[in-house]
């Protein structure tokens, strides 16, 4: 796993081991990237279900402003806070161990973009996008990757959505203000 482009780009990156994770490919992440790219430069970034945190240091690297990191697991923030120190991006970020949904129910913060991506099939999705949705800023974005059969919805109040499809993963992208 590594930094795809950006200021850190071709770093590698530490995963977790074991069949419990499922790290984004890099063919999905830059797929993420192609279709936010003019929205990444200068955003506050939220990377929910964590995990290596690989997807808020990509967005670093291509200039996002800061970055929170959300895990439930003391396993997977300790290799999010080995990424930040290798790609050397710990002082614009903040890991933050939490089940993401009641962390959404207590940050007071906004973001400008929110990446989501909780263990396939474990019915997280729908009340994460519902939580997160109101901490979106005008013109911010929510990213959701799920496995290709799992169907979000496409009417999210106040945003407009697209589905992108990669072989057995979709990319659900739901624009705030359009």
């Amino acid at each position: 796993m590594r930094v795809i482009t950006g200021s850190r780009r071709g770093r590698k990156l530490m995963t977790l081991e074991g069949d419990s994770v499922r790290p984004t490919t890099d063919k999905v992440k830059e797929s993420i990237f192609n279709i936010i790219q003019f929205d990444v430069p200068g955003a506050r970034v939220i990377d929910l279900f964590a995990g290596s945190g690989q997807l808020g240091i990509e967005a670093l690297s291509r200039g996002a402003k800061s970055a929170v990191f959300v895990d439930s697991s003391a396993k997977s923030l300790a290799v999010v806070e080995e990424n930040l120190k290798l790609t050397d991006f710990r002082d614009v970020s903040k890991t933050v161990r939490s089940d993401a949904l009641s962390y959404l129910d207590r940050v007071i913060e906004e973001y400008d973009i929110a990446l989501l991506d909780p263990p396939y099939k474990a019915g997280l999705m729908e009340d994460a996008i519902e939580r997160v949705a109101p901490h979106i800023a005008t013109d911010g974005i929510i990213v959701c990757e799920t496995g290709s059969q799992e169907v979000l919805p496409e009417a999210l109040q106040g945003f407009t959505s697209k589905r992108y499809k990669y072989g057995k993963i979709a990319l659900t992208v739901y624009r705030k203000g359009e």
